[in-house]
């Protein structure tokens, strides 16, 4: 054990420090939203408390704490009027009473985008009869899996999650990625710990360019024409906790927070080095017999500067939502701005989880 545990640390030393070198800052940023009304309401402060399917996304290992035979979740957003759509459909299944399985799908894409590389026609006059439509869209394919396991007499759970990325740009270029996501959870009375190793080996994307459609309308421009590339996402780490602070048989109130370290560099979060940047995130459950919930949370916190007198000042991103449970059905709604993509300041979000026993 003590072999394997340091080959895993030396692999993850590897890559934070090629990561810290040589790959981008930002990759496969569409699997940073986050999935179900109840996380998004709650700042994301799911790694130590999500439930149900949408835990095989937030920390695969939380699958064991859903007792029920199957688990499927379902939820859909808009973002710019519409233009934008972000999708995600979860499913989980009892293997026996230590393990699970689990399937995700989460696609973001934007539909009927104009094509205008044959908007003048042979003579030089406009025509919009020759527009063409295409769709961009990032999809992702979860497979995740949970155990139990006993370490000197106390019970932990593990899991981990394949991931399988396609991202396609019309006929212009698509690209196929695979990767890995490892993560542990362990409940002491009222507090519960989580932690979860995303790209863990790193995610790697090959894109293909389809460079026949693109050549002449680059070259027109002055633009250079792309290649065919490998995109990395760096590894990164979630650390959280959660502890029931009252509780009794009316009501609860669960305060929770997550830390988010990524090490690529500084990035515009509260706790910045060279090494690693650490993002914090709150958030508190208010629980009424198990039927009514009410949640508030706050993350995103970064340091922003006044255009119009260069002050800088220190910002978050609140959100709050609501749930409702009736028997084996939980409808979730969050208020929150997701990963800055809606077209106002807040989005509207709904969620559907069912549970078989």
């Amino acid at each position: 054990m003590k072999q394997i545990l340091t080959i895993v640390l030396i692999s993850i030393t590897g890559f934070i420090a090629f990561a810290q070198t040589t790959a981008p800052k930002y990759s496969n940023e569409f699997l940073q939203i986050g999935v179900g009304a109840r996380g998004l309401s709650l700042g994301k402060t799911q790694t130590a408390s999500a439930y149900g399917a949408n835990a095989a996304y937030w920390n695969p290992a939380l699958l064991l704490k859903d007792s029920s035979r199957y688990n499927s979740s379902l939820m859909h957003a808009e973002y710019f009027a519409g233009i934008a759509k972000y999708n995600y459909g979860g499913f989980s299944v009892q293997i026996d009473s230590i393990s699970r399985l689990a399937v995700s799908i989460i696609r973001f894409s934007i539909d009927d985008i104009p094509d205008t590389r044959f908007l003048f026609d042979a003579n030089g006059a406009l025509n919009y009869d020759n527009i063409r439509f295409f769709t961009a869209s990032d999809n992702a394919f979860l497979f995740s899996y949970a155990r139990k396991i006993k370490v000197k007499d106390r019970n932990f759970a593990v899991g981990g999650n394949a991931k399988i990325i396609y991202r396609k740009v019309g006929d212009f270029a698509n690209s196929w990625g695979f990767g890995l996501d490892a993560s542990a959870h362990y409940e002491s009375k009222k507090w519960q710990f989580g932690a979860i190793l995303r790209d863990a080996t790193s995610t790697f994307n090959a894109w293909s360019i389809n460079q026949s459609l693109l050549k002449d309308v680059f070259v027109k421009t002055g633009n250079i024409i792309p290649s065919n590339s490998l995109e990395i996402t760096t590894p990164s780490l979630g650390i959280g906790v959660q502890k029931i602070i009252i509780q009794d048989s009316i009501w609860s109130l669960a305060g929770m927070t997550d830390f988010i370290f990524t090490f690529d560099g500084k990035r515009n979060t509260l706790i910045r080095s060279n090494f690693a940047s650490i993002s914090p995130r709150l958030g508190f459950e208010f629980e009424y017999k198990n039927t009514a919930y009410l949640r508030l949370g706050a993350s995103q916190f970064q340091q922003l500067i006044k255009l119009t007198s260069g002050e800088s000042y220190w910002s978050f991103e609140p959100s709050a939502g609501i749930g409702l449970r009736y028997k084996n059905i939980n409808l979730d709604y969050a208020l929150t701005n997701i990963g800055s993509l809606s077209g106002g300041l807040f989005s509207n979000i709904f969620s559907l989880n069912v549970a078989i026993y």
